[in-house]
């Protein structure tokens, strides 16, 4: 029971792109995720993206920590790096959500991926997927809310966060690796 993952269940899903001019040989995602400043995080979804922060965790995982705004919800993502590479990241955080009912969790996996198309022209892609705890279920069978009421809403809200930040994510990584290539230059 708890936190449990119920990763049989999807209770948002949203891919979304965007192409970018970037120095696809100077994109390192795992680097910029770690170097995110606040006030950039913020900027790539104005009013949703309260904070950001890089850490490790206890067992010396790298971690980015993530507050926002997902719908009704203040999000706080602890998202440990799974995958930390140049032009592929996939992080996993069982992350603390505080609605207007109260407190829950679930998982989340981000994936940001850059593949280069042709020269500097670049696509981001923007993944996220959200799965249930075993506490999300109960808080909102609590709430008088069915599971398909609750993924309805949390698709709608998760797929316009995404929509919003995902061409700002692609475009402060395409800044970002742009300069560094002015400093190796």
């Amino acid at each position: 029971m708890g936190t449990a993952v119920r990763d049989d269940l999807i209770l948002s899903h949203a891919v979304i792109t965007a192409e970018v001019k970037a120095p696809f040989d100077r994109v390192d995602i795992a680097q910029w995720l770690k170097t995110l400043p606040t006030h950039e995080y913020q900027r790539c979804a104005p009013g949703d993206h309260k904070a950001a922060g890089y850490t490790v965790d206890d067992d010396g995982t790298p971690m980015s920590i993530n507050i926002e705004m997902i719908g009704t919800g203040l999000v706080i993502q602890q998202y440990r790096f799974d995958v930390a590479q140049p032009h592929y990241c996939r992080m996993v955080s069982l992350s603390d959500i505080l609605t207007p009912a109260g407190w829950t969790t679930t998982q989340v996996i981000w994936e940001l991926r850059m593949e280069q198309l042709d020269g500097d022209c670049c696509r981001y892609t923007n993944t996220v997927t959200s799965h249930p705890t075993e506490d999300f279920l109960e808080f909102i069978a609590d709430q008088g809310q069915t599971f398909a009421e609750a993924a309805q809403a949390r698709q709608e809200a998760s797929g316009r966060h995404c929509r919003i930040e995902t061409p700002r994510y692609a475009q402060s990584i395409a800044v970002w690796a742009t300069a560094r290539s002015a400093v190796t230059a």
